[in-house]
């Protein structure tokens, strides 16, 4: 699987994709960035009069609940209605599912437009899958990745999205496959807004391969991981390391990756 995965880091730099990208105000420059160094071409736009038209030329829609309000939910509803429409993959990252009733009321309205794929940390998994509320701080995960991995393949059958699990080891599930990852760094989790940098790389390799989602989802995964491994080991610490990230995403080499790229795949139950 190492060499499909490059194959389609190498596919979104010589094809940079748009990515139209409905998301937060705290990772609209962390997550701009970060595509544009992998070799995508970001959109942040969230007005609602041009969701049609925004979706009918980017290449996937990634919709980001971090910062509600009710004139984005309406941007993101069209938004993702468009794109089911035109068969286009979008990405829905449910940033603090469980910790309102306000935002597990959006991520219902948002579901029911099925998105292509769930990418969230483990108590965001679970308060969407229903096994659990009451169960998030915030925006920040109380459960470890492979506490979700049972409720995200009901999540994937009910849904028919593929799901992806972030944490210490990140897990992709799709009907009878799961991949695990097993790169990145702890210190990633003093960056905020580096969960949300997945879900807008995930787009990316989507909109390069919509026929292959569980392979986009798994490389987008892969490429963060070891990018985020490599910039650990030259940061001083969380700033530093936003600046080694970026530079990591952009010039990853492939002898470099596939020395420490560490994914597995093993049939679902």
């Amino acid at each position: 699987m190492k060499e499909l995965i490059w194959q389609q880091i190498l596919k979104v730099r010589e094809n940079a994709p748009l990515v139209h990208n409905i998301t937060n105000y705290v990772v609209m420059n962390n997550t701009a960035n970060a595509l544009l160094a992998c070799g995508a071409s970001p959109v942040m736009a969230h007005a609602y009069p041009e969701m049609d038209d925004m979706v009918a030329i980017a290449g996937a829609l990634v919709v980001n609940i971090g910062t509600l309000d009710e004139y984005w939910v309406e941007s993101m509803e069209t938004a993702s209605s468009q794109a089911v429409r035109l068969n286009k993959p979008w990405v829905l990252d449910p940033v603090g599912a469980g910790a309102t009733p306000y935002r597990n009321q959006v991520i219902k309205q948002l579901m029911a437009h099925k998105p292509s794929i769930i990418r969230g940390n483990a108590s965001e998994i679970i308060s969407i899958a229903g096994a659990q509320t009451g169960t998030t701080k915030g925006v920040d995960s109380v459960h470890g990745s492979s506490d979700a991995v049972n409720v995200s393949r009901q999540l994937n059958k009910t849904s028919g999205a593929v799901v992806c699990v972030s944490g210490a080891t990140d897990f992709i599930i799709s009907g009878s496959r799961t991949a695990a990852l097993d790169n990145g760094h702890p210190m990633m989790s003093r960056v905020t807004g580096l969960g949300c940098t997945a879900s807008a790389l995930t787009g990316a390799f989507a909109a390069v391969n919509p026929s292959g989602l569980f392979l986009a989802c798994v490389s987008a995964m892969a490429l963060l991981g070891v990018a985020g491994e490599f910039a650990a080991s030259k940061a001083q610490g969380p700033g530093t390391l936003q600046l080694y990230l970026l530079d990591e995403l952009y010039g990853l080499k492939e002898e470099d990756f596939m020395r420490i790229v560490k994914v597995s795949e093993r049939d679902g139950e």
